[in-house]
């Protein structure tokens, strides 16, 4: 058997899954030049980058209900269903064998576990999804990336609120692995790297992540919109590495994920490689 690189790396083969730094894209389906918009390629283009981490926020659609990738609401941008999302990704995992992708779902509108359920099956995504075999799973208990390959559970899934492994094992609650840094920065220099969700958290026995996402304040009106313009500075290797290193110092280990705006500006796999001393 001719041996294939992990995620693009040999030397990923053998880490641990909470051992290797992923690069995220922040509301990954939201796409286009548009304020409420955070991203300038499509799922497909990410994925084809490299980005190994999508993120996205949920809300139930009115009039046909359908659960869909929605930026807050709806109304304000609807990237189409769940269902369609989840097609996207398995096309490109069926192409690409040897590759391990994570999705942080957002439930915006709290629906039932079982909801996305439907979703996962109706794709027929759900036969790539990663089960722990406990939950939840200890962070030195993890598979490496090879063994997920090799086991053909090439998608770990994480939603924020209503995770219920016991009806839904391999949609995994965000909050029982992860910790997360405050969102909504208007600071350039992400000077901070405090805990902010789950509430009262600890960083002992979890992963983490980082949002690096820089956003402005509209006419000082508080309204907040993601900073387009700056987003080459702030996804610079020099950038997300000044903040990870913040973190690391804080915490004993890199960030597992650095969550980004505008992936297509900068060098942001650049810095996951420098994450991974690659």
């Amino acid at each position: 058997m001719i041996h294939a690189a992990c995620n693009g790396h040999d030397e990923l083969c053998n880490r641990q899954y909470s051992n290797v730094s992923f690069v995220g894209a922040h509301d990954s389906p939201f796409v286009g030049p548009l304020p409420q918009q955070n991203q300038g390629w499509s799922v497909t283009e990410q994925l084809d980058k490299g980005i190994r981490f999508l993120q996205g926020q949920t809300h139930r659609a009115p009039i046909f209900g359908t659960l869909n990738f929605c930026h807050t609401s709806c109304f304000l941008e609807n990237a189409g269903t769940v269902r369609d999302f989840l097609t996207t990704v398995k096309t490109w995992l069926d192409a690409n064998p040897n590759e391990v992708v994570t999705l942080l779902i957002v439930n915006g509108d709290f629906v039932p576990i079982t909801d996305f359920e439907s979703e996962f099956d109706g794709s027929g995504i759900t036969n790539y999804t990663y089960t722990p075999p406990v939950s939840p799973l200890a962070i030195n208990a993890w598979p490496t990336l090879q063994e997920l390959i090799t086991a053909g559970t090439r998608l770990v899934v994480f939603l924020d609120y209503g995770a219920d492994v016991t009806t839904v094992p391999y949609i995994l609650d965000e909050f029982a692995y992860f910790f997360e840094t405050p969102y909504d920065q208007t600071d350039p220099t992400f000077s901070q790297c405090k805990i902010d969700r789950p509430s009262n958290a600890t960083a002992s026995g979890r992963m983490y992540l980082v949002n690096h996402t820089l956003n402005v304040n509209l006419l000082d009106l508080g309204i907040l919109i993601p900073d387009r313009d700056d987003a080459p500075t702030t996804n610079s290797p020099e950038s997300i590495e000044a903040q990870a290193n913040l973190c690391s110092e804080l915490y004993g280990h890199n960030p597992n994920v650095i969550l980004l705006d505008f992936v297509d500006q900068g060098d942001v796999i650049g810095a996951e490689n420098g994450l991974n001393s690659l």
